[in-house]
């Protein structure tokens, strides 16, 4: 008799760990679907992914290029609907000439981005600029299409 009762308390206990498993699966199953309805606005992902964090440059220039001036004017129109948001502009560049040069040029690079947002409304004191010059590359190697990724201003929220 004990037996019988053991072994029906314990496909009772199955039974209860099988329920609340599968109330675990749907209640983890709403959190990924919330997860997964966009990025938090005015973060970082936001940022990426509506609007565009980096412009290009051509070689051996810090001039904004015309096709490139709608993701800084974009980005200047993210960052007046996120007043809280503080943003570092990183300046890049490719590997080729001194580590001092493409420092210089970042620099410059990054100036000129941030430039760009200033004249699209944003206060200078939420912009920080950066040089990291070849040091940080987006595409490795020695080709046109890696230095192309390489030459560039990268927004980062902070």
């Amino acid at each position: 008799m004990n037996m019988k009762l053991l072994g029906a308390l314990a496909a009772i206990a199955l039974l209860g760990a099988c329920a609340s498993g599968d109330q675990d699966s749907a209640a983890s199953g709403a959190g990924s679907a919330a997860t997964t309805a966009g990025p938090r606005p005015g973060s970082q992902e936001d940022l990426v992914a509506n609007v565009g964090d980096r412009v290009f440059f051509d070689t051996d220039r810090s001039n904004i290029r015309a096709d490139q001036r709608t993701t800084l004017e974009r980005q200047a129109a993210w960052l007046g609907r996120f007043p809280q948001v503080q943003v570092a502009v990183e300046g890049h560049a490719d590997e080729r000439g001194t580590r001092e040069y493409n420092l210089a040029l970042g620099q410059r690079r990054a100036n000129s981005a941030r430039d760009v947002l200033v004249a699209g409304g944003v206060a200078p004191a939420r912009i920080s600029t950066i040089s990291y010059g070849k040091d940080r590359p987006a595409a490795l190697g020695s080709t046109e299409e890696a230095w192309q990724q390489n030459r560039r201003a990268v927004t980062v929220v902070r």
